[in-house]
């Protein structure tokens, strides 16, 4: 395909456009900021030669989506992006045909196109599907199992490998482009066709090593060895702000009607001059001047349970040679980013590969070391047969700090960390246990290096803690706390934050009621439950975690077990996945409010 000149200025004006609208609102709004406006040309591309309305456009993690739905008919409605009721800050099919799947994690992308080309080729249609994808997401495993698939299917993909980091291979300058392309083009793949045909058909056995070894020579002149060792052509790297180069490239790969990755070179943040290149602070962003870069400061100079939790395992990091920890991809998202600039040997970062990181940690506290997994609750899910099969099984003294847990706001259902207590409650061996405030997420920490024979899981929201009126104690095994005892008949038991939604729901309450911080989910403290359900009959139960085989469930499980007279409401999540949007407004839709909570008490 040749593209005009007139038509690549009309692009290059477009991008120009798409920018100008992404820094306004992403300035006033906040959003995924340096990602998209890196993706605006290629996005274009994929526009301009694949068809939305038929071919799946499938956006790998798919933050960088935000040009894609400027170009698929939401370009006054990006107004509202990531605000509550308004426009995801992910792809989204509810929003937009365009929007082929939901995705909110990464490395799914390549194993979703090679389902869409599946279908394809059973429907006898004409699909192509498209991927983008980032150099961060081809860390994970799941890209391999699926290029190991696509390359023996040789079914027609186009992976667009939107690369800002070097992270595959180092360009090599203007020589290697011309060659990937000419190795990719019609007089080449015509030849490489005619060859096979001549060393299956007419040549003699001992010929075929010979032909192969030429073909493998010609690839290695190219960085894309990788791929095309699995089966999957390569083109690039190209110029990934190159409108024309970009269209001709796409309209090359479609052509070949075959698994094709293009690699692209990128810059971050491109069009902003600030945020241009790699700035992690720029991935995500609130509010800011969009004049001096300088972001909007929020009146809360608390300190969050985050940055709380990176203090504290520092300082217990510095005492105790024998703590090591992990995290993956987010090392300033959960504080380890500290840990690891103080002691690279003990801490790191293993990228998107949450699986390795709960595995290759089970293998040190075999060793005898005691590891920190330091993991967004969303994100545990990922690694969920490792924590069964390499830390649970053996009983393994790993801690799991789970981040992010409850409702985390605008990123949405995809983020939302509602359901690690569901899943690691009914593991065998698995302790459960979440601090109420500051002090009593030190306390958890402490309490947590003295678990020698069992993995556990402590879980802390985003942002701050509120401040509690009581006195902070030290954790004990399976040991909850009465904070308030009355002679009422109702007890309100709360779990981690879920224990400051309790106090304040009790502040507006018109009677006493008792007050329990619950402390441990498993193991139950079954001695202070039994005396609690011999003063009070009616339990209600507050907690940021799903309802189904939540910390509600624990305690209707408790009840049944001992054939006690009480009556259990939970103020726990629906059967649902929560949207995006600011948190106080989820909660209210939620009907969690404390002034909503007194209402239905």
């Amino acid at each position: 395909m040749k593209i005009e000149q007139q038509r690549v200025d009309e692009l290059d004006r477009l991008a120009n456009k798409i920018r100008e609208r992404i820094i306004d609102v992403v300035s006033r709004h906040g959003g995924h900021f340096s990602s998209p406006l890196g993706a605006v040309e290629l996005i274009i591309g994929m526009h301009e030669v694949f068809d939305k309305d038929n071919d799946p456009f499938i956006f790998d993690v798919s933050h960088q989506c935000y040009p894609h739905k400027l170009l698929s008919g939401r370009w006054d409605e990006f107004e509202t992006i990531r605000q509550f009721g308004g426009l995801s800050g992910f792809t989204k099919p509810k929003e937009s045909n365009a929007d082929y799947f939901v995705s909110g994690h990464s490395s799914t992308s390549i194993s979703l196109a090679v389902g869409a080309a599946k279908a394809a080729k059973l429907s006898n249609s004409n699909k192509v599907p498209v991927v983008m994808i980032g150099d961060g997401s081809m860390s994970a495993g799941m890209v391999y199992e699926a290029l190991n698939e696509l390359g023996d299917l040789k079914l027609p993909v186009v992976i667009i490998l939107n690369d800002n980091e070097m992270s595959i291979a180092k360009p090599i300058g203007a020589v290697s482009k011309h060659l990937s392309k000419l190795l990719a083009g019609d007089m080449y793949q015509g030849f490489r066709s005619k060859v096979d045909r001549i060393v299956q058909n007419y040549m003699p056995k001992g010929s075929t090593y010979i032909a192969k070894r030429i073909e493998e020579s010609m690839k290695l002149i190219t960085p894309g060895i990788i791929f095309e060792e699995m089966g999957v052509d390569y083109i690039g790297p190209i110029d990934g702000h190159n409108i024309r180069e970009i269209c001709e490239t796409l309209s090359l790969a479609k052509k070949l009607n075959k698994p094709v990755v293009v690699h692209a070179r990128t810059i971050k943040g491109k069009g902003y001059s600030i945020a241009e290149g790699q700035h992690e602070k720029w991935h995500g962003v609130g509010p800011f001047d969009r004049q001096t870069g300088e972001f909007l400061k929020k009146s809360n100079t608390k300190r969050s349970a985050t940055q709380i939790f990176s203090d504290k395992l520092y300082q217990l990091a510095s005492q105790n040679d024998k703590i090591v920890g992990v995290t993956a991809a987010m090392p300033s998202g959960t504080g380890i980013d500290k840990l690891i600039e103080h002691f690279p040997n003990r801490f790191w970062d293993v990228a998107i590969a949450e699986q390795h990181a709960v595995t290759s940690m089970a293998s040190l506290a075999k060793e005898g070391f005691k590891p920190f997994i330091t993991i967004y609750s969303t994100f545990l899910q990922r690694g969920f047969d490792q924590i069964v099969h390499d830390v649970c099984l053996m009983s393994l003294p790993v801690v799991f700090a789970i981040d992010r847990a409850g409702i985390v706001g605008a990123d949405g259902e995809t983020h939302q960390g509602q359901f690690d207590i569901n899943f690691l409650r009914f593991l065998p061996n698995m302790i459960l246990f979440a601090p109420r405030d500051e002090k009593t997420l030190e306390y958890a920490l402490e309490f947590s290096l003295t678990l020698k024979n069992n993995p556990c899981a402590i879980r802390y929201p985003r942002g701050a803690f509120d401040d509690l009126q009581y006195q902070p104690t030290h954790f004990k095994l399976a040991k909850g706390e009465i904070l308030k005892q009355t002679n009422s008949n109702i007890a309100f038991i709360g779990y981690g934050a879920g224990v400051s939604r309790a106090i304040k729901t009790e502040q507006l309450y018109k009677d006493d009621v008792t007050i329990v911080d619950l402390r441990f989910v498993k193991p139950l403290d079954e001695q202070l439950l039994k005396e609690l359900a011999t003063k009070t009959k009616k339990w209600y139960i507050f907690s940021d975690s799903q309802a189904q085989g939540g910390v509600g469930s624990a305690l209707l499980e408790f009840i049944s077990r001992y054939d006690l007279d009480i009556k259990i409401k939970t103020f726990e999540y629906d059967d649902i996945f929560i949207q995006h949007g600011d948190t106080k407004l989820l909660e209210e839709s939620l009907g969690l409010l404390p002034e909503q909570l007194v209402k239905k008490i």
